[in-house]
């Protein structure tokens, strides 16, 4: 048979299976929430990019972590809204693999950019007088560059490692949003590829990156305990202390999620839903929230903006 023709013409997406009754209830918070990401992102990418004292790499770094945000949640909760509100459960084979593509790819882009935030943080502190010359703006402008190339190298043989598959089984799936081993789960045919490739580009890509960044803190935290002034040492780690925030909200459910959908078999598989929609939509709600409120400067600028 031909292998195209194996491939299903739509998926229909269950949302979290076992709690249909609740779905109305549900979607009232992650609407709040998307809501809440979207202003709070639109308004961080507008401050930082119409105030000329902004363009510096902290705040460019950060503006791009909000466009991450907007892309990451964007991707998953309008679709899982309409799964909610019973309006569309039934997304196309090809918009399956759009929306499993952009999703991952700007999870990872994302969890580049913190690297890269850490690393900024790590000179800012420990090298600060060659600050300047390391970070200029062409730097920034190719580690953008290098984010979007490295999650697109990452996420692009998925597409193939997936359309490679024959779905000759069903097209349920019991999830909001397609994800790559949800989908490679449906198919009638050895998945072992899918599963490793997952496993190792999860361990290669963030699993790397928050390794380097905790070495990156072991640093900054030894060479602030070493600055003789208390002033420098409390003025330091309030610089990354919004920084380690995001981290945590970042990494946390996306790992608990990663790692409980592979090993946790006595998970419920709403609990692995739920995690799964909290790695998307809590980030993207809560970093301009954080770095507002940990950001004198930034506090400051988004107050002018809102009430001019």
């Amino acid at each position: 048979l031909n292998q195209t023709s194996l491939q299903p013409a739509s998926f229909l997406l269950l949302g979290m299976a076992g709690l249909e009754d609740l779905h109305t209830w549900l979607s009232i918070p992650f609407c709040m929430m998307y809501i809440a990401a979207l202003l709070g992102n639109f308004i961080l990418l507008f401050v930082i990019v119409t105030e000329r004292s902004l363009h510096e790499p902290m705040y460019l770094f950060l503006a791009m972590l909000a466009m991450a945000d907007l892309v990451l949640s964007s991707s998953t909760v309008p679709k899982a809204l309409s799964v909610f509100w019973s309006l569309s459960k039934e997304i196309s084979f090809h918009a399956c693999l759009t929306q499993m593509f952009f999703t991952h790819l700007s999870f990872i882009a994302e969890s580049t950019i913190l690297l890269a935030m850490a690393f900024d943080r790590y000179v800012a502190i420990c090298n600060p007088l060659r600050y300047a010359t390391v970070f200029t703006h062409s730097v920034i402008a190719r580690i953008g560059l290098a984010a979007i190339a490295r999650s697109f190298c990452v996420m692009f043989p998925t597409i193939f490692l997936l359309r490679r598959l024959p779905y000759c089984r069903h097209n349920i799936m019991p999830h909001t949003y397609c994800e790559h081993m949800g989908i490679a789960r449906l198919a009638c045919a050895d998945i072992s590829v899918n599963i490793w490739y997952g496993f190792a580009t999860t361990l290669l890509s963030p699993g790397v990156d928050i390794v380097l960044i905790g070495v990156s803190y072991v640093l900054i935290l030894r060479a602030v305990f070493r600055l003789s002034s208390k002033d420098a040492q409390l003025k330091a780690v309030g610089t990354c202390s919004s920084h380690a925030c995001v981290i945590l909200i970042f990494y946390t459910p996306a790992f608990f999620s990663f790692f409980t959908h592979r090993f946790g078999r006595n998970v419920p598989h709403h609990v692995h839903v739920l995690l799964a929609n909290l790695y998307v939509l809590l980030p993207p709600m809560l970093n301009p929230i954080v770095y507002t409120m940990k950001n004198k400067h930034i506090r400051e600028k988004v107050s002018q903006v809102l009430f001019r």
